[in-house]
């Protein structure tokens, strides 16, 4: 029996029948997304490659040689109560931003996407605090917070409550800064939800209300579930911000990690033992442990919102 062979392919030719050369044999899109791979593995996967390497030796930014030490940075670090202290801070930052910056989202969303009187005036001031740089919004806040003639505090004696060391009291040390970004950040959740809701066809409220359906019903049976996968998008990325949290707990409170370090999160300890102990290659440890779990979080995040729904 005759054995049939596939054909070889033909090489890539002109019309005249001539090759083409390498170059013009690459496909479009590769040569469109080259600029992006390339500041990508170098901004990227080469540093997150480097920190890697650098944990396994007593690497310092003072000059020295570093030395191979193998497993004592990450033997060094599962010990080290200082860092599983700001590891908790950041979770329980993550804990207390993470719900309100969702929920108020929707409703500030819900609240601009009806017909109301300077709906425009409204829209903008939810998303503007988003733009402010995060020196000028911890500035705002440090004068908001402070004791005597702060605004929170001013208003709290008015009402007659007592007031408080908003950044003085390691009880409230991480409030402080949870209560500063929601009020800054916000409006990014905000404007995710306000376009899904743009989406949404109008079809699917009339018919709801020709079935006497009430505006909680609606909400219910329609808005939700057409929202679910903007919901966990937006849960994705604020648990994502929440735990890189830096910027402004190292405005606020200068560097110092709030009272009683109550307000420390781990990337500022990562901050502080690379460039103020010099401990480089130690640094790279804690930064590589805290990314791989910033990766497996994503990971499972991504897989329980990845079921399909009725959201686009």
């Amino acid at each position: 029996m005759a054995t049939i062979t596939a054909p070889t392919p033909a090489p890539a030719t002109t019309p005249a029948g001539r090759r083409l050369p390498p170059w013009r044999r690459v496909p479009a899109g590769l040569l469109f997304t080259l600029p992006f791979l390339v500041f990508y593995v170098a901004f990227l996967v080469w540093p997150t490659l480097s920190a890697l390497y650098l944990s396994f030796f007593n690497e310092s930014l003072t000059g020295t040689r570093g030395e191979w030490v193998g497993l004592a940075n990450w033997a060094e670090m599962f010990g080290d109560s200082a860092m599983w202290a700001s590891f908790g801070n950041t979770l329980y930052f993550t804990l207390l931003t993470t719900p309100p910056l969702v929920v108020l989202g929707l409703v500030m969303a819900l609240l601009t996407n009806r017909a109301m009187p300077l709906r425009w005036l409204w829209r903008m001031s939810f998303f503007a605090p988003f733009l402010l740089p995060a020196s000028v919004v911890a500035l705002i806040w440090i004068w908001l917070f402070q004791p005597g003639f702060g605004l929170v505090n001013d208003t709290l004696t008015r009402i007659g409550l007592a007031e408080l060391g908003w950044l003085t009291e390691p009880e409230l040390a991480m409030v402080s800064v949870a209560i500063a970004t929601v009020w800054w950040t916000v409006g990014f959740n905000y404007l995710l939800y306000l376009a899904a809701l743009q989406q949404i066809p109008q079809h699917l409220y009339d018919a709801a209300a020709i079935d006497g359906a009430g505006w909680w019903q609606r909400l219910r049976s329609v808005t939700l579930p057409m929202l679910r996968r903007t919901t966990g998008l937006v849960i994705v990325l604020q648990i994502l911000a929440s735990l890189r949290v830096f910027d402004q707990i190292y405005l606020l409170y200068q560097g110092t990690g709030g009272p009683g370090f109550a307000a420390r999160p781990i990337l500022e300890h990562v901050y502080t033992t690379a460039f103020t102990n010099f401990r480089f290659g130690y640094a790279s440890a804690i930064s590589t442990f805290f990314f791989a779990l910033i990766v497996a979080v994503s990971a499972v995040q991504l897989k329980l919102f990845a079921r399909k729904g009725p959201d686009r």
